[in-house]
């Protein structure tokens, strides 16, 4: 295959796809943002989106953010509501995209001391997983650097009682103030609207009602309207890494997950939690000969005994559980050929994000300079590679003064595999076609114009940014680049993509922004 040019940021296409249509580029729109601020308004640290995640129907969404703060939202577009005389009349029709409401919050975790360690743990949230749902109740697991923990989402209705049956004008014709407190005993029996047999008890030597009588008697009655939501936290899972957890994922029987810290991969029983089993340890006898940490790992989608782990080298091991108790030898290494090495070169290989397409057939990976398709049938190079910041190599230097080289970018699929989507800086992201002949390769803006600026051609020495997009309310002129480019302090680190529908949805700093096409 031969490489496309520079503009399509993009070197082979990878998926073949039976619908001709998936070759042409989607024409992306702004659909929904929650939490937008106002121009001018400073934004809290512990406000900042660190977690974005669907879960399998794609009817709930849920976000975490430095807060230790989790964020659920249900998907808020029904059935189409016209009649059968309105379709008819209709020659086409409108084909709604998901929308999405807020549905609840709450506090998942707490900032912590380890006083053994003298360390201070974070709440903010790393990483979110969706369980299966059961009894109309959602559970979710959360964790943050040390301790991860199942919740558990339930309605609630909250009954209320309502048609009181006293009127106010009744206490304040036996002269009692309407703050003064009473006391009703009625005994009897209603008939016909009218009431007998009343029996008022006595306060302040006054009775409460005429002793006529009233005309009518509302019984009070219990209503449950009103519907709330409660999260309660099932399990805690803690005390089983020694260093941060970075990933944790679900495995397809339903019963079990993994975590994983930078030496070690435990797995789980989602109904025990003191005690985890250790299936990968890459951890040295001398910590001087450590050559590289775990990045990330995830379930192979459909078979319960696979996973896939990714390291700082740039290496993808997929490891079968069937094979030994301790899975330190892979089954199958993925890595690319050797390029040509400098001080940076280990630094950007290291992978960040690791994601299984839907049928386990493809992985798609994202480094610091590129996001690669791989073939889990073939381990000797990606099947394709997308060039996301390679105008950003001749900078490397500045980068790795400011610390922007460690910046840990998120990358997901669509749900059929025909594309791929990723996070840069300025807020923007990036969206791949991988389907054999697509050339599809589209930047966006996280803002409520995506489209504002046409694309332009990166120059072919260049050292610039590609586009240089209007800055948006508040920015600073030190958020720039070296080039008056793009804003580094602004990076789209965390994104998701609808299951089923080309939704996507990111995060530009604590404002979550979807669009569809």
């Amino acid at each position: 295959m031969v490489p496309s040019d520079g503009n399509a940021g993009r070197e082979e296409p990878l998926l073949p796809s039976e619908d001709a249509l998936a070759l042409q580029p989607l024409e992306w729109k702004f659909s929904q943002v929650f939490g937008e601020c106002a121009a001018g308004e400073e934004v809290q640290e512990v406000d900042i989106i660190s977690a974005i995640e669907f879960d399998k129907s794609g009817e709930h969404l849920a976000t975490g953010d430095r807060g230790g703060r989790l964020v659920l939202f249900e998907r808020a577009d029904g059935k189409d509501c016209r009649t059968r005389k309105e379709l008819e009349r209709t020659d086409t029709s409108v084909s709604k995209h998901p929308e999405y409401r807020y549905k609840t919050e709450f506090q998942s975790h707490e900032p912590e001391f380890d006083y053994l360690k003298s360390l201070e743990i974070e709440e903010k949230i790393n990483k979110i997983r969706w369980c299966e749902s059961a009894n109309r109740a959602l559970f979710l697991l959360s964790t943050n650097d040390k301790t991860i923990k199942l919740w558990k989402v339930s309605e609630r209705k909250v009954k209320k009682v309502i048609e009181m049956n006293v009127d106010s004008t009744y206490h304040l014709s036996n002269g009692n103030s309407p703050g003064q407190p009473q006391i009703l005993r009625v005994a009897g029996s209603v008939a016909n609207g009218s009431t007998s047999n009343w029996v008022g008890s006595i306060l302040d030597g006054k009775n409460l009602l005429p002793s006529a009588g009233i005309s009518s008697l509302h019984l009070p009655t219990v209503c449950s309207n009103e519907v709330t939501h409660i999260a309660r936290c099932r399990r805690i899972y803690t005390h089983a890494h020694d260093y941060h957890i970075n990933s944790i994922s679900n495995n397809s029987d339903g019963e079990t997950f993994i975590s994983a810290d930078d030496l070690r991969i435990n797995l789980w029983n989602l109904e025990v939690s003191d005690q985890s089993f250790n299936i990968v340890d890459i951890k040295p006898a001398n910590m001087e000969d450590l050559t590289e940490v775990i990045t990330s790992a995830e379930f192979h989608p459909t078979h319960c005994n696979i996973l896939a782990y990714s390291s700082s080298k740039g290496t993808i091991r997929l490891v079968d559980m069937r094979q030994s108790a301790l899975c330190d030898r892979h089954t199958k290494l993925f890595e690319e050929q050797e390029v040509p090495r400098s001080f940076f070169t280990e630094i950007i290989a290291s992978i960040s994000d690791l994601k299984f397409a839907r049928d386990g057939r493809y992985m798609v990976s994202r480094d610091y300079m590129t996001v690669k398709l791989w073939d889990v049938n073939m381990g000797s190079a990606p099947v394709a590679t997308f060039k996301v910041h390679e105008y950003l190599r001749p900078k490397l230097c500045d980068l790795y003064e400011n610390d922007s080289i460690f910046d840990k970018f998120e990358c997901c699929l669509s749900g059929d595999g025909s594309r791929a989507a990723t996070g840069s800086y300025s807020n923007l992201f990036r969206v791949f076609g991988t389907a054999v002949g697509s050339e599809e390769a589209t930047t966006l803006e996280a803002s409520r114009t995506p489209n504002r600026r046409p694309v332009q051609a990166m120059p072919s020495n260049a050292g610039r940014s590609v586009i240089n997009f209007a800055r948006r309310a508040g920015g600073r002129g030190n958020e720039m680049d070296m080039n008056g480019g793009y804003a580094f302090s602004a990076k789209l680190l965390h994104l998701a993509w609808h299951p089923s529908a080309n939704l996507i949805a990111c995060a530009a700093s604590n404002s979550l922004y979807m669009y569809y096409a």
